[in-house]
């Protein structure tokens, strides 16, 4: 490809961007306009913020994040390939990662990087790194069950007796990563039956936050929803959240699952240097902190970092080990596409 074809091609690409609305700027003005790394973000804008600040400010390098949601930016990614002005990719979940890790767009990370998490918070390959964690939980209204009453696993949300009595947000990337751990812990054919009886039971919202408001209102019984939904709210006026619950599935259940949320760096990018030390600084006592004390309410992953006190334990939830790696998002597409919930 000559370097007219190559500028083209990049033209092209940031069109593509701009009209999935994904940023203002055109990927190559994106990197052209900063001395530093740029960042596919599919984390929360403001935790990415805060992690960009104080990176920044202890290094003297520049970030210019770009943001989006998990798949949005992975298709993204794939669609620009060697293209890309990215130097590293941020997720709010894992499926997103594994399918850009598939296409071969990541670089190995650094081994004092990867000495930084647990290898239960990364896939073993290390071309990636668990950055944060959510836990799913079931956000109930107080006033409709008692503990005695509240579902023992994820998997009876499926039976007939919950049916019209709890909610979810089906097109969401949140959702879809606690589907794809019940696919790798129990195959397909048990998640297809469970996504049917999921679809004659439950009622769909767009987004967590709405679905636990819905709860709060009484409008529906229960919702599947990451835990930090919860505690973002009650941490501000908790109009949205005061009459819910959480109820953790715990004793290795899917419904305990705990999504990774990840960070790499593109083979691509013409700054390594920089996007990993970025990576490690996140994985480090810096970007573990802003975790511990900032209002993002994600599990910190590092070595020895604790998570906001506010939060159950991270190693008391009793999560299933679900392989990050191994979170087949395109499967888990089809099989919600053919439970009628896509």
């Amino acid at each position: 490809m000559s370097a007219i074809q190559r500028r083209r091609l990049v033209t092209a690409l940031g069109t593509l961007g701009l009209s999935l609305g994904l940023s203002t700027m055109a990927p190559a003005a994106l990197a052209q306009s900063s001395e530093g790394i740029v960042v596919y973000n599919a984390q929360h804008a403001s935790l990415t913020k805060e992690w960009i600040e104080a990176f920044t400010k202890e290094t003297g390098i520049k970030v210019t994040m770009r943001q989006g949601g998990d798949m949005e930016l992975a298709h993204q990614l794939l669609q620009e390939g060697a293209a890309s002005p990215a130097d590293v990719f941020l997720t709010e979940n894992s499926p997103a990662m594994a399918l850009v890790d598939n296409a071969n767009l990541f670089a190995p990370l650094d081994a004092a990087t990867l000495a930084l998490v647990p290898n239960q918070y990364r896939p073993d390959h290390g071309r990636w790194i668990g950055i944060a964690a959510r836990s799913t939980v079931l956000a109930y209204r107080k006033t409709k069950f008692t503990k005695d009453t509240l579902p023992k696993s994820m998997l009876d949300l499926a039976k007939p007796e919950w049916k019209g009595r709890w909610s979810a947000s089906p097109s969401g990337a949140d959702f879809q990563a606690i589907v794809s751990a019940l696919l790798e812990l129990k195959g397909e054919a048990a998640t297809l039956e469970w996504l049917k009886g999921m679809k004659e039971n439950f009622t769909a919202y767009k987004g967590n936050s709405v679905a636990m408001k819905a709860v709060n209102a009484g409008q529906v019984d229960s919702a599947l929803i990451y835990h930090y939904y919860y505690f973002g709210d009650q941490a501000k006026t908790g109009e949205n959240s005061n009459n819910v619950a959480l109820h953790y599935f715990r004793n290795q259940d899917p419904g305990a699952f705990v999504s990774i949320s990840g960070g790499g760096v593109l083979a691509s990018s013409k700054r390594k240097a920089e996007a990993q030390a970025f990576v490690k600084w996140i994985v480090g006592k810096g970007g573990q902190t802003v975790l511990r004390d900032g209002d993002s309410f994600e599990y910190a992953v590092g070595n020895g970092a604790d998570s906001n006190k506010r939060l159950v334990p991270l190693n008391d939830l009793q999560a299933p080990k679900v392989e990050p790696a191994k979170l087949n998002s395109r499967k888990v597409t089809e099989l919600m596409m053919q439970a009628g919930l896509l």
